[in-house]
């Protein structure tokens, strides 16, 4: 009511679909569901880890996001950009943190760190990494709306979408 908006006049409701605190995935996945069954409009599932990643859009380098899963483990995948458009070379993945260093020393390109998990592995990654490597800034090192919105954009347009009524 405050921005005037018509909710009739979404085209989708976009919700990212983890991984993430379970708590704050139920609360987001029951509410964009809600949103869809009652408007009768798609719901667009964004994995978190490439929301995190399109923070980083129209990065020149490798885009490798990394959020702390534990015990060596991280979420990660391995994105590229070309202009505005992601490319995905790596899913979404949990994997030990030495298996994704060894991949992008393998694919031989400059990276870009981000994530909660910086901090964590940050002095793995400085000691195992064979390339060029730098960290995003800390206004971009984290999940943000914005992000999942302007990628959901992307799914909506290449029809990556489901019903409300199918969601999980």
């Amino acid at each position: 009511q405050m921005l005037g908006l018509d909710l009739n006049a979404l085209d989708a409701v976009a919700v990212a679909k983890g991984p993430g605190s379970f708590t704050g995935l139920r609360i987001g996945s029951a509410t964009a569901k809600g949103l869809a069954f009652a408007l009768d409009k798609p719901i667009l599932s964004i994995p978190t880890v490439d929301a995190l990643a399109y923070n980083l859009c129209g990065h020149r380098d490798l885009v490798c996001p990394v959020m702390d899963a534990r015990r060596n483990q991280t979420y990660t995948g391995l994105y590229r950009f070309d202009g505005n458009q992601m490319q995905v070379i790596k899913e979404q993945c949990a994997v030990d943190i030495c298996e994704i260093i060894a991949e992008i020393n393998h694919i031989g390109s400059p990276v870009v760190f981000l994530g909660d998990g910086v901090p964590v592995f940050r002095p793995y990654i400085s000691e195992n990494i064979s390339v060029p490597y730098s960290f995003a800034p800390p206004h971009l090192n984290r999940q943000r709306a914005g992000a999942v919105a302007a990628l959901a954009v992307q799914y909506y347009i290449e029809g990556k979408m489901i019903k409300g009524s199918e969601h999980r």
